[in-house]
């Protein structure tokens, strides 16, 4: 894999740190295994314990967390980490789609199936330390058939300029596409946070802006790489 230019900006150049926390240790040798074969990542802590192993590396990027530890869904500590400003990635066997959106309203950046393999596990983490969105595709399945009764109506532009900057385009990038000031690109994506927050659904990050277009039907996940050819030499901006 290529270098990620975003990741090594949230990491000073550094390996991303990943902290594991699952409570099956063949479950945590095979992740760790995955996570290691990957030079931008780097394994810093893993447990059964989300406190324990906080404590043992607390400047991790990226906390994996199994959803369901010792018998009990930890939706409440997910919810806790994720309001404390952590990158949460769910990692879990529980993907009934309700159980994934409830996930993503906690405040998960993303939600990887264990079924899964290695390659959506890495890209979800790499993503997900950069705040940038990575729609692994049992998350997309549950998105798409979310029928949410509080979507906000987001207008042509706002949508178009949402897709682009999807793409891993800067805003600057988006402008130009669309042939507008990037002042009005910030205006089209703060336009759409603010509706969602009306809404009930605040959108703080990227990647939970993306959630929420891909849940109301606003964005297809299929459409995230249409303009691939077109972003790849553009530097995405968070």
């Amino acid at each position: 894999m290529d270098a990620d230019p975003v990741a090594q900006d949230v990491t000073g150049g550094q390996p991303i740190g990943v902290s594991i926390v699952d409570d099956h240790p063949v479950v945590v040798d095979g992740v760790r295994a995955w996570l290691s074969s990957e030079p931008r990542l780097r394994v810093l802590a893993t447990g059964d314990d989300p406190e324990v192993v906080l404590r043992a590396a607390p400047e991790a990027d990226v906390i994996l967390l199994d959803l369901r530890l010792h018998g009990r869904m930890v939706i409440d500590k997910l919810a806790e980490l994720s309001a404390a400003g952590r990158r949460v990635v769910v990692y879990s066997e529980h993907t009934e789609p309700e159980t994934m959106l409830a996930a993503l309203d906690a405040g998960a950046v993303a939600f990887l199936a264990k079924h899964e393999g290695r390659e959506h596990c890495v890209a979800t983490v790499l993503a997900a330390a950069s705040d940038r969105p990575y729609v692994p595709p049992a998350l997309a399945g549950a998105m798409v058939g979310d029928p949410r009764p509080d979507r906000p109506a987001l207008s042509d532009k706002e949508r178009e300029a949402l897709l682009l900057w999807f793409q891993s385009m800067s805003k600057a990038s988006v402008a130009r596409r669309m042939r507008i000031s990037e002042h009005t690109v910030k205006q089209y994506v703060d336009r759409a946070r603010i509706k969602y927050t009306r809404a009930g659904r605040p959108a703080a990050t990227k990647a939970a802006l993306l959630a929420r277009a891909i849940e109301d039907g606003l964005v297809r996940p299929e459409e995230i790489g249409i303009y691939r050819s077109h972003a790849s030499t553009d530097r995405p901006t968070p």
